[in-house]
């Protein structure tokens, strides 16, 4: 067909439209693309634990506190790039006015941010006051809530709202959240004042976890009363977009973000994190348009997602690919000709077994019992934990104070990290735990030792251990199986799911169960709180009750930093090793690996949010 009649026919058409085919012709490139937009920046990664919810009054798990971080905001927020770690305001105007015993903080907020656009908003601009943040803190009081932060809100001592809990349990009315209590008001429109009972040095740190204290509507939690923790509604960088429970989730950037730029203030030393800084500062945040997560539990389906490139991040390398992805502690070679990108730290977290102390088996406070969870912490041999399992990234953990916090001292030794089948039999032998039928295992001691009542069977001694059905867990089921052989303990294993098997740990169901927990905030005292006793059925799984460890936890919340609190921190150490309410295990060194177009990552040590602190460059991809 004859091009020149193509051009004039197309010519005559186009005419009948209004539009000039020549003008069209001669546009720069750059116009004609402007039909067709670049394509969104996307970060694809997967979760390795399945989500719970997104109601920060309702959750507790590091993955559901992932997308919560980034959805609200607190008042205050991390530094990215700092180290050691500082804090700058987020929503807040600036920092807060603080007396000068450190019971009064006061808060100015920024005018004109807003939440995002929702129907419980009935059309109307919703804007961020001062009074969203006394109502989110109000929430963890309230009974239906059920939340299991309540202990680390009542923790803070806000005047006059333990108070208004108990009046609401005890008139079984709902909470009243317009009774004004001192401890918490809105001044004005946007200021909002904290009061407290006790002096509080580090209070600006509870201010700064979003994915916890983020400011919540309470048009959205009234509209949705029965559903919170599907409809998360927030003034962050994101947008919940899709959610399928425990398979997936969609987070498109907020198109109605503030105008927010990259700040950071990384160390004159910190030849990456001042790379970083030149590159992005003054860049407006978010600079990525969608993110989208998978839940892969299993390691290996995770590992090839992120090879074969279906992935862009990879967040903890399995331990099972940990020797072909960094032998040696560094990137493999094979990998790094490909452009992967890796970022290895020594994490602010512990994993830890807790023993329930109300366990008739293993719980309680008399010698026989202390003796036999003394046996069960020096029969695992976390030597070989670190170079099985975990493939050499981690240490022994001496306390469960983790490295970057106050508390922690390197230097520190105890017999927490102790393996010693010898003495583990002895103390079984000593108080009674024996083989009384000759079958080889141990049976439980008898309360007089003269053997079981006449017409009783030997009651055997059976360790059950909560785990979850994946190969990983398979692998940790193993070594409690051959720890607990070579003292001749019965193991027997409870399976679920692990968003089942946190429930369960709060409800006192389990009788012990290793998981991990990361710090919050550069203060130790945040992970005691596993062992503080009004935190019991929320984070202290072990259910244990100590006045004693009770009193220094609550000396160390007002203590100002320094020699005196660090040797009150070493008298809880040496509690929790005499009594053994838990066994931690080991501090877990991190390794996350990025795709070579992924650019700006940094783990935070102590928060969650990092979404929108970094680019996908499309160029670095490779062509299809």
């Amino acid at each position: 067909m004859n091009p020149s009649r193509i051009r004039q026919g197309l010519a005559r058409s186009l005419a009948t439209l209004g539009l000039n085919l020549g003008l069209i012709l001669a546009l720069p490139a750059s116009a004609n693309s402007a039909e067709a937009p670049a394509a969104p920046k996307v970060l694809r990664y997967a979760f390795q634990v399945a989500e719970t919810g997104f109601d920060p009054a309702q959750i507790s798990d590091t993955y559901s506190r992932i997308i919560t971080s980034h959805v609200f905001e607190a008042l205050y927020s991390y530094d990215y790039l700092a180290r050691p770690i500082q804090v700058r305001p987020l929503t807040a105007a600036g920092m807060p006015e603080v007396s000068a015993d450190y019971k009064t903080w006061t808060v100015r907020i920024q005018p004109g941010i807003y939440f995002t656009e929702d129907p419980a908003f009935k059309g109307q601009k919703r804007e961020l006051v001062a009074e969203d943040y006394v109502y989110s803190y109000k929430r963890f009081a309230d009974p239906a809530s059920k939340s299991p932060s309540w202990t680390t809100v009542a923790d803070l001592g806000l005047i006059g709202l333990t108070e208004l809990r108990e009046h609401a349990l005890k008139s079984k009315q709902p909470f009243n959240y317009t009774q004004p209590i001192e401890g918490l008001r809105a001044l004005d429109r946007y200021t909002v004042q904290f009061k407290l009972k006790e002096s509080r040095p580090r209070f600006i740190y509870a201010l700064a976890q979003s994915d916890r204290f983020g400011a919540v509507a309470r048009e959205v939690m009234e509209a949705y009363a029965d559903r919170t923790m599907e409809h998360p509604v927030g003034t962050g960088p994101f947008v919940l977009k899709d959610w399928r429970r425990s398979s997936r989730m969609v987070l498109e950037k907020n198109p109605a973000y503030r105008e927010r730029y990259y700040e950071a203030a990384p160390a004159a030393d910190d030849a990456e994190g001042q790379a970083l800084l030149a590159r992005f500062k003054g860049r407006r945040i978010p600079m990525i348009d969608r993110v989208e997560i998978a839940i892969i539990e299993e390691s290996q389906p995770r590992w090839l997602s992120f090879v074969g490139g279906e992935h862009d991040l990879l967040d903890r390398v399995p331990p099972e690919f940990v020797n072909v992805a960094l032998p040696k502690g560094k990137l493999a070679p094979n990998l790094a000709k490909r452009g992967f990108q890796l970022f290895r730290v020594m994490g602010a977290e512990s994993a830890f077994t807790f023993f329930n102390l109300e366990d008739k088996t293993l719980g309680g406070y008399s010698e026989d019992k202390v003796a036999l969870r003394r046996a069960l912490s020096l029969a695992l041999n976390i030597d070989r934990e670190i170079n099985g399992v975990r493939r050499g990234q981690a240490v022994p953990a001496q306390s469960m104070i983790p490295p970057h916090t106050s508390g922690y001292d390197a230097a520190y030794k105890s017999t927490n990290s102790d393996f010693d089948i010898p003495r583990a039999k002895a103390l079984l032998d000593l108080y009674g735990y024996v083989d009384r039928d000759g079958d080889g295992w141990r049976d439980m001691p008898d309360e007089d030792g003269a053997g079981p009542p006449k017409g009783q069977k030997v009651r055997p001694l059976v360790i059950e251990v909560a785990t979850q059905p994946d190969a990983l867990s398979r692998q940790y089921d193993e070594l409690w199986q051959r720890n607990f052989a070579a003292v001749n303990i019965r193991t027997k294993f409870f399976h679920g799911k692990w968003p089942e098997q946190l429930k369960q740990a709060r409800a006192g169901k389990l009788m012990l169960w290793m998981l991990a927990d990361s710090a919050n905030s550069p203060d130790g005292l945040d992970q005691m709180l596993r062992l503080y006793s009004p935190a019991i059925g929320a984070r202290n799984y072990a259910r244990f009750k100590s006045a004693e460890f009770d009193k220094l936890y609550e000396r160390l919340q007002v203590m100002p930093d320094g020699p005196e609190r660090e040797a009150l921190f070493l008298q809880a150490k040496r509690i929790v090793a005499a009594y053994v309410p838990e066994k931690t295990h080991v501090h877990r060194i991190i390794n996350d690996m990025s795709q070579a177009w992924v650019i700006g990552y940094r783990r935070p040590l102590f928060s969650n949010d990092f979404w929108q602190y970094i680019d996908v460059d499309p160029s670095l991809k490779p062509k299809p």
